[in-house]
């Protein structure tokens, strides 16, 4: 997003957004090891919830049906990687909860 548009989101709503630069942008310094690690976990979590619980593809025929599906996609995630903490296993890795 350009400087201005994030001038803008600041003035009126002030909103800030943060967003690690590439190593080739001007202002560039080193991420924050804490947060780079916390982004790349959200990230791998929300590809495996779009791609293994398929939460994107829902047939319900009203909100109430709607947020019950996404939360029972949520749970089965949440347990498999429980499991997978009480087994010693790698957390992301969901599919070893299953084996």
């Amino acid at each position: 997003i350009s400087k201005n548009v994030q001038l803008d989101l600041f003035e009126t709503a002030n909103i800030r957004l943060e967003v690690p630069y590439r190593l080739n942008q001007k202002d560039w310094s080193p991420t924050f090891i804490p947060f780079a690690k916390a982004r790349k976990r959200i990230e791998t979590d929300f590809s495996q919830l779009c791609d293994q619980f398929m939460i994107v593809r829902n047939y319900a025929k009203d909100t109430v049906g709607l947020f019950t599906r996404i939360l029972g996609k949520i749970s089965a995630f949440t347990i498999l990687q429980y499991i997978n903490h009480i087994n010693n296993k790698p957390i992301g890795r969901l599919k070893y909860a299953l084996i």
